[in-house]
């Protein structure tokens, strides 16, 4: 029956891919568009002078999420990327004479908290179990809702279980109620990063982080996470899947309240059925007509964006000693920084920051005898950003990464590219040059995100960071395949 219905996806990221593959197995005639050059969008992948750099995410949590979408489609992961378990998982700097590298193995994780606070290591098994059932429920359950409506989490089940998920506490004040270290407090509440606010600010849920984090691992495909964008490009092209690149989606037509047809520069795609998987706000802003917008100006003004980001993609001629594959610099101030994203928005007085070396683990990413550097700085979402601003930081987070290492980096590099928050508008449209999305906050979560089906337009649907489930690679996965469901049943009515 639905081999005749054509379905237009804008956005070949995680969920849009994700979507398109779904859709593709119901026998849909899906034709994904997207704007840039290359397909994965902020998962893109770049090459230069040797150097392979994935230009997004580079963390690789919650493996069982990516093995059942492969599992869906009768494949396995291994079936397109080789993947390790990192260990140790990853390196915290606490300050240049002081740092901990958290091994993947648990035992030793107990025995390295309970060296920095005796008692610590019987709390922490007991806080991995309300994570670990957090993570079951969390992801088993309340991520597959596509938050339309409160009534969805009226059920049974799903009350039982709010009570036990710490919804209305935050997870700082959870955190110190089990450990007074302060290192071992800033390791719990690390992962919450990721989702755009301050621990004080984030519910206990959130927790299962530390359960992906320590006990399920921190995981790398080999060949760079754009690994994952093209096996998902495999799936999808093997089921029919049409993917268009170099076509920017610049309107949306619309006719008694359904989605007609996507306009390009250069052409016009009919269309049943309407995938929204590029940001929200411009596409609600936009590319629909006024009359079918959904929310107002000062609506996605007032939301809560998790932060932006300032790049630095680097191929150094040498090895550089001291690092891991991933590495996070602690060593400053995590309380200032924090407000500076998020209370009082300001260029960082003097951040925290992250280091990726995927060179450490893959040979394929960078010259014999070289290494291939990543580093992030979060910083506040919508602040003006220019080279004197980019290069400044990057002098001040060198400082301290060369201190750190013993080593001279910056003279070895030999290939420099920066990422800013303007980028992530020009090529992303993302607002407020937001790298991560919508923040996961209790009053941003399920039927209180910017909605899932389009509320006027029939027989559109959303998709990806900024609508349910949330940021982050897996719930992009996910969210792809609530925006599929959705089409589904529009289909099926």
């Amino acid at each position: 029956m639905n081999s005749t219905k054509k379905v237009i996806v804008i956005g070949s990221g995680f969920a849009g891919l994700s979507a398109a593959c779904f859709l593709a197995k119901e026998g849909f005639d899906v034709t994904v568009l997207e704007k840039n050059n290359s397909i994965g969008g902020r998962a893109r992948q770049f090459a230069a002078q040797g150097f392979t750099f994935d230009m997004g995410p580079s963390w690789y949590w919650m493996p069982d999420v990516f093995e059942r979408f492969f599992n869906f489609f009768g494949k396995k992961t291994t079936d397109f990327y080789d993947l390790v378990r990192l260990n140790p998982s990853y390196k915290v700097v606490w300050d240049k004479n002081e740092h901990w590298d958290i091994p993947a193995s648990m035992e030793e994780l107990y025995a390295l908290f309970e060296s920095a606070e005796k008692g610590s290591s019987l709390q922490l098994k007991k806080f991995m179990v309300e994570a670990e059932y957090k993570y079951n429920v969390g992801i088993g359950k309340f991520v597959q809702l596509p938050g339309k409506s409160i009534f969805e989490y009226i059920d049974s089940q799903v009350l039982r279980a709010v009570f036990k998920m710490h919804l209305l506490t935050d997870i700082s004040s959870y955190i110190k109620k089990h450990f007074t270290d302060s290192r071992i407090v800033r390791l719990l509440e690390f992962p919450v990063l990721f989702l755009g606010e301050r621990p004080s600010h984030t519910p206990a849920l959130y927790s299962l982080m530390n359960y992906a984090d320590m006990a399920l691992g921190t995981w790398y495909p080999q060949g760079g996470m754009f690994k994952i964008v093209e096996a998902m490009e495999q799936i999808a092209r093997s089921q029919g899947v049409k993917i268009k690149t170099n076509a920017e989606v610049l309107k949306i037509n619309s006719t008694d309240n359904q989605v007609v047809s996507i306009s390009t520069q250069t052409e016009a795609y009919l269309c049943d059925f309407l995938v929204a998987g590029a940001d929200y706000h411009h596409i609600d802003k936009k590319l629909t007509e006024t009359k079918h917008q959904q929310y107002s100006e000062k609506y996605w003004q007032e939301r809560k964006m998790a932060p932006s980001s300032l790049l630095y993609y680097l191929g150094v001629n040498k090895k550089v000693k001291n690092l891991l594959h991933h590495n996070l610099f602690f060593d400053a101030d995590f309380g200032l920084h924090a407000d500076e994203i998020y209370k009082n928005p300001a260029w960082p007085t003097n951040p925290l920051f992250y280091v990726s070396a995927p060179s450490k683990t893959d040979k394929t990413v960078a010259p014999e005898g070289m290494e291939n550097i990543f580093i992030l700085i979060p910083t506040a979402p919508d602040l003006l950003d220019d080279e004197a601003i980019q290069e400044k930081y990057f002098d001040m987070v060198m400082q301290r990464l060369e201190a750190f290492t013993g080593e001279n980096i910056k003279s070895h590099i030999i290939y420099k590219r920066n990422f800013a928050a303007t980028d992530f508008v020009k090529d992303y449209h993302a607002h407020k040059g937001n790298a991560y999305g919508l923040a996961n906050t209790l009053l941003q979560t399920g039927p209180l995100k910017p909605r899932l089906v389009h509320k006027s337009l029939k027989n559109m649907v959303f998709t990806g960071q900024l609508t349910v489930p949330g940021p982050g690679v897996p719930p992009s996965f996910i969210s792809g395949e609530l925006a599929a469901k959705e089409i589904l049943a529009m289909a099926n009515k």
